[in-house]
């Protein structure tokens, strides 16, 4: 081969992998699950906490808006899911500890009723329990959990804006600091 088309050639290879890898950066950027603070990355995701009631394990219906002013962590989980029930403990000190603080912890069941009285019957909640319905389902989609997977937990500010959701368990260490971080103190080690 000739000087000048090894030239040609090589500056053309590396111009594919410069593009092949800023398009595979792009792309698992937009799949990564876990959204830190309010993203412009997927403008349909819902960026504030929506307007919905859900009944409790009681039939009572209860609005979202029963706990304005408060920094809410939503956990949407289930009985049968062993990381749902890991990091429930977690809650659970985290509710006790901080509540003195606005802090306010309610579990999303997607369960049945029945399942969910059961459990608590065996593993007490200091935190409201309610039942997810279809629509907050599709509301925990547009919330950041576009794989529909359990558990996945959303916190909101003191004035309802979503500023962090997740995939997964969540850590009791990154859970204080995140909501350290909202309330200006250090709470009691969860």
């Amino acid at each position: 081969m000739k000087p000048f088309k090894v030239v040609m050639v090589t500056i053309l290879a590396g111009g594919i992998s410069i593009g092949a890898a800023i398009v595979g950066q792009r792309l698992v950027n937009d799949q990564t699950p876990r959204v830190d603070g309010l993203t412009e990355r997927h403008p349909e995701q819902l960026q504030t906490l929506p307007d919905f009631r859900l009944s409790d394990l009681d039939g009572h219906e209860i609005a979202s808006n029963a706990w304005a002013g408060k920094i809410l962590v939503l956990n949407f989980w289930a009985t049968w899911c062993d990381s749902c029930i890991d990091e429930m403990p977690t809650f659970i000190r985290a509710q006790e500890a901080m509540h003195e603080a606005g802090v306010q912890f309610v579990g999303i069941a997607v369960d049945r009723v029945e399942d969910v009285r059961d459990f608590i019957v065996e593993r007490p909640v200091n935190y409201p329990l309610l039942i997810a319905t279809p629509e907050v389902l599709a509301l925990s989609k547009q919330l950041g959990n576009r794989l529909e997977v359990l558990p996945f937990t959303v916190i909101f500010d003191r004035h309802g804006r979503r500023v962090h959701s997740q995939i997964g368990e969540m850590e009791a260490e990154d859970l204080q600091a995140r909501i350290d971080r909202l309330t200006g103190t250090a709470s009691a080690e969860l």
